[in-house]
């Protein structure tokens, strides 16, 4: 089955695909292994002073809120820098908006 004939279409409902291009925050966990604290800049500078209150350092990698338009935009600045990504998971939507 394509996304074209799923009941509603994938298209249509945009909660949480890559078609969302909403404001709308959704809690993730981006797995990673950083060492030397690289990874972290990456993720304050892509967040900024305003936002970088809501990550959460874990063992393995960092929780924050982001819209899902803006997850490529993250993994390919921490690619760019050499950094593996192992998975990134997207939780559930959050109450709040990037703007």
């Amino acid at each position: 089955m394509s996304s074209d004939d799923a009941s509603p279409s994938l298209y249509l409902s945009a909660a949480g695909t890559p078609a969302d291009y909403t404001e709308g925050l959704y809690r993730l966990y981006f797995e990673i292994r950083d060492a030397d604290g690289a990874a972290e800049r990456i993720i304050r500078d892509f967040l900024g002073a305003e936002r970088v209150g809501q990550m959460c350092r874990l063992t393995y990698g960092f929780e924050i809120e982001l819209p899902i338009q803006c997850v490529p935009d993250l993994v390919r600045l921490l690619v760019n820098s050499n950094i593996a990504i192992y998975q990134v998971v997207r939780y559930a939507r959050v109450a709040g908006s990037w703007s």
